[in-house]
């Protein structure tokens, strides 16, 4: 699951390509969640998700959290489809 982290100014860039689902959410946690803090802002690219399920959710849920407690501000920047459908199955916005 490639997770891209790139720091820019102030802001750090977060892309994720591929599968936000319970067969990456633990590795993904892991390279992510040591980035929170690092800087006022992170702009997350959600563009290329390709299947994204309950684990997956939580995990975005979870970081919205730990950004928030870290001090970091977490946008948003872009969503796939398949993320747009598991948000609106939630009746989550976005």
């Amino acid at each position: 699951m490639p997770l891209q982290y790139e720091t820019s100014d102030d802001t750090a860039q977060v892309h994720i390509d591929g599968e936000l689902t319970i067969y990456t959410a633990a590795e993904l946690a892991a390279q992510w969640l040591p980035h929170l803090g690092a800087t006022p802002r992170m702009a997350l690219d959600l563009s290329q998700i390709t299947e994204m399920d309950g684990a997956g959710l939580q995990l975005l849920l979870m970081v919205q959290r730990e950004a928030s407690r870290a001090g970091t501000q977490l946008t948003l920047t872009g969503q796939s489809k398949a993320v747009t459908e598991t948000l609106a199955l939630c009746n989550l916005v976005a």
